[in-house]
């Protein structure tokens, strides 16, 4: 069973920058990891993910401001995220395939089979 942990949420406001963090317990060749985000009253969305090989995947509304990154030797995913605006505020988890990742990065949410609580980010106007 792999444990996944966020932290690095907090409120800032709108332009400003935050970094999530995601320590793993396992991460393996060819992973998928990503991050997802939860609005109020809205669906789970995909917002990043890469692959073992350093591919990488962004939802529209997010490219050219977040980048998703590891660290592999502290299986440690990040998500840095500037130029924030207060749409962007939700809960935001972290997430592993369940098996190794042969196809293209993915955001949708059936390729991740574990789950992080989630850490909470708010942006003020």
């Amino acid at each position: 069973q792999v444990r996944l942990v966020e932290s690095g949420g907090g409120s800032v406001q709108a332009g400003g920058s935050l970094r999530l963090s995601c320590t793993t317990s396992g991460v393996y060749s060819r992973y998928l990891m990503g991050w997802f985000r939860q609005a109020l009253d809205k669906e789970r969305e995909g917002v990043a993910a890469i692959r073992g090989d350093g591919r990488t995947k962004y939802a529209d509304s997010v490219k050219g401001r977040f980048t998703v990154s590891v660290d592999s030797p502290d299986n440690t995913l990040y998500l840095e995220m500037n130029i924030l605006k207060p749409e962007d505020t939700a809960m935001y988890y972290c997430a592993e395939a369940l098996r190794r990742w042969f196809s293209p990065p993915s955001l949708a949410r059936d390729a991740f089979g574990y789950w992080g609580q989630g850490t909470q980010v708010t942006v003020s106007s």
